[in-house]
């Protein structure tokens, strides 16, 4: 399969860079969907992050709509809404609306990142088996990151739970998942067989994904409902294999998805020359360090900022596999590594997911890449 032929689209996490405060990102955003759409990005969607003090995008919905307001042409969508803190309904009417101001073009991911913090939060997680770091096919495949050890930090569930009113509980999310698709066919019914209706929401033409970062529940429900997949080798890298063979071996097909579609996420950074890419890159290692040490993302540092934040050997064994799988360099060696996670992975899209403390720097990464893979304008 030809590049042109994969279609490539972005992850926006609206980044707060040091220096800036959420406004400055949120403009930022608008201005990079414009440019994603001019350059022939399929989609442009937004990630959910909360408790974060470098990223805006705690409320993807609302930025969806400025997206959406900004754009003409581009999809537009969620990677993912987290289900473990809003219910079905609220979710289908949000995208619903969504889908009136922007009707044809509004794309749902569900995660169920929420969802696995209430269940695991504070609780012993099975490691995963050890083994090391392995090269298939070109494409870095490290050993797959325990996230028992973030989801066991002192008041990290306890910070979650502020995201839910007091003594709610999530709902199981494969029932989630259904509740939304029978709420926007128009075919929920209460438990006593009264029917529900969404509005707005029943009847919108929103396309369902679910993304996953393992081959467990959330590979096997999409599978199992014939629904289009995102396996997000940028979050974990070291289950990328497991998670996509999941999700292919739960498949049934619908008339909507014959087959399965399978979209992978990688984090990307390019510029003209190897050592401007690098210099670039510089602050990726400290700002994964403090989500993964149950900080949450920090405003992205500067260069500069970066060398005064320098990992110890502790720190740089908890993040090495994100950097080692962070696709850094020229747009024809990155264009090449994404090629071959493409390949090993059979994946039908790419979704490109970059942050720079530098917006401008942001911008030329994300055309120099759509330039050299052939997706579209200049």
């Amino acid at each position: 399969m030809s590049r042109k032929t994969v279609p490539l689209s972005v992850l926006d996490l609206a980044p707060i860079s040091s220096g800036a405060d959420a406004g400055t990102a949120l403009r930022n955003t608008v201005d990079l969907a414009r440019h994603a759409e001019e350059w022939g990005y399929h989609r442009y969607w937004l990630a959910e992050h909360h408790l974060a003090t470098g990223v805006a995008s705690s409320q993807p919905a609302l930025v969806i709509g400025l997206v959406a307001g900004a754009t003409r042409t581009i999809r537009v969508g969620s990677g993912a809404v987290q289900l473990g803190f809003p219910t079905a309904l609220s979710v289908v009417e949000q995208f619903g609306t969504l889908d009136a101001i922007a009707p044809g073009r509004v794309d749902l991911g569900l995660g169920r990142a929420g969802q696995r913090v209430a269940r695991d939060g504070g609780l012993p997680v099975p490691l995963p088996e050890p083994r090391p770091t392995r090269t298939v096919d070109g494409v870095v495949v490290p050993p797959p990151f325990a996230p028992g050890k973030l989801l066991g930090l002192p008041g990290f569930a306890a910070r979650q739970e502020l995201l839910r009113p007091p003594g709610a509980q999530p709902r199981d999310y494969a029932e989630q998942v259904d509740e939304i698709r029978a709420l926007l066919a128009g075919t929920f019914r209460t438990p006593d067989g009264h029917p529900v209706q969404a509005v707005p929401g029943e009847g919108a033409a929103l396309q369902l994904w679910v993304l996953g970062s393992s081959g467990g529940e959330s590979a096997r429900v999409a599978g199992a409902r014939g629904l289009p997949f995102t396996a997000n080798y940028h979050v974990s890298p070291g289950t990328i294999l497991e998670t996509v063979a999941a999700y292919r071996a739960a498949f049934v097909p619908t008339a909507e998805h014959p087959a399965p579609r399978v979209q992978v996420s990688a984090d990307v950074l390019v510029a003209e020359d190897e050592p401007t890419a690098r210099r670039l890159a510089a602050g990726y290692g400290p700002w994964v360090r403090a989500i993964r040490t149950g900080q949450g993302a920090i405003p992205y540092p500067t260069p500069e900022e970066a060398a005064d934040l320098e990992l110890d050997d502790e720190e740089l064994a908890l993040v090495d596999d994100r950097l080692a799988t962070r696709f850094v360099g020229t747009p024809d060696r990155v264009a090449e590594g994404l090629a071959r996670l493409r390949d090993l992975t059979e994946a039908d899209e790419l979704l490109i997911t970059t942050i720079a403390h530098d917006h401008a720097a942001r911008l030329r990464s994300y055309r120099l890449l759509a330039e050299t893979w052939g997706i579209g304008g200049g």
